[in-house]
């Protein structure tokens, strides 16, 4: 291969600013917060290789480094979960009726049974119950409530 063909292959500034467009656009579209970083790197690239004129090797050794200096930048600065949220029973509808009398609409063995909660059912455990008979949640077992009698002691 030739000098001139050589040369033709190497990618240039340009390159490196485009690719960094099209990685922050690509972010924007689906982000996961990472492919900013990539295109931080690339735009840098491309702003040093317009400066200095670097070789395709040098190139791709600055994309190297820029992008392993964003991305440890990213990972010890910025917060993972920015958006935490104080309240710790947000999304978690079945831990926030623990504490809640509830009315029985299906008989409640041990093992089964439904009660009503508002203007739905969820499926109930845990203690004998008759339908129509109030009961207390005390916890929740994935999707159904644990409930036991109005009054109930330890020793009952």
């Amino acid at each position: 291969m030739n000098t001139i063909g050589a040369l033709a292959l190497t990618p240039g500034y340009y390159f490196w600013l485009a690719v960094g467009a099209l990685l922050i656009v690509a972010e924007m579209i689906a982000p996961g917060f990472f492919l900013i970083w990539l295109g931080g790197a690339a735009l840098m690239t491309g702003v040093v290789t317009a400066m200095f004129g670097l070789g395709l090797v040098a190139q791709f050794i600055a994309f190297a480094l820029s992008a392993i200096a964003l991305i440890y930048i990213a990972l010890t600065y910025v917060p993972y979960n920015a958006g935490e949220t104080p309240d710790a029973l947000l999304n978690r509808r079945a831990q926030r009726l623990v504490g809640q009398t509830v009315r029985v609409s299906e008989d409640i063995t041990f093992t089964t049974g439904r009660v009503k909660v508002g203007d739905g059912a969820w499926s109930a455990k845990g203690c004998m119950a008759a339908i129509d008979t109030e009961v207390k949640v005390t916890g929740v077992d994935g999707n159904t409530l644990i409930v036991e009698p109005i009054g109930a002691t330890l020793n009952d």
